[in-house]
């Protein structure tokens, strides 16, 4: 059930994003993969703000890890960017398990981290540019079928 998206402008990412956050459960997984400078921050802040949170979204390049806890917004939730991991056994370091217990993730380069997509909870989202702006390739896993088509 892979779906492709056109992402033309900001509000078409924001309005994904709000489809995204109107669906999301603790426990999920949003995979977010594609090229630097394809949109993974752009749609995690999108979706991070759908949920509720009003003030800045900052990039979790540095720090890895951002919580985001109620009231800020609806439900707990993880931004990650994994991007600087060498190696997946990090996660033990940083304590992810922890951090996702009760709260969805939004995980930025998942690959770093060993990857997502075996979790039933995990939506995948592939990010691509092209002349007429982005394009999100969706692929729900088993737990995010049941919630509504992408198409």
């Amino acid at each position: 059930m892979i779906a492709t998206i056109d992402l033309p402008d900001l509000d078409a990412t924001t309005a994904l994003a709000a489809r995204i956050a109107s669906r999301l459960r603790a426990g999920d997984v949003v995979a977010l993969t594609g090229t630097l400078g394809a949109g993974k921050t752009t749609l995690a802040r999108a979706v991070i703000r759908a949920l509720g949170h009003e003030g800045e979204v900052p990039s979790p390049s540095f720090a890895i890890i951002e919580p985001y806890d109620p009231p800020q917004v609806r439900l707990p939730v993880i931004h990650a960017d994994f991007y600087r991991l060498k190696d997946p056994a990090e996660l033990a370091e940083i304590g992810l398990d922890d951090y996702r217990e009760g709260a969805a993730l939004i995980a930025e380069w998942p690959d770093h981290a060993g990857g997502f997509a075996h979790e039933a909870g995990c939506l995948s989202i592939c990010m691509e540019s092209d002349e007429n702006g982005r394009r999100a390739i969706v692929e729900p896993g088993q737990d995010w079928l049941e919630r509504g088509s992408w198409n």
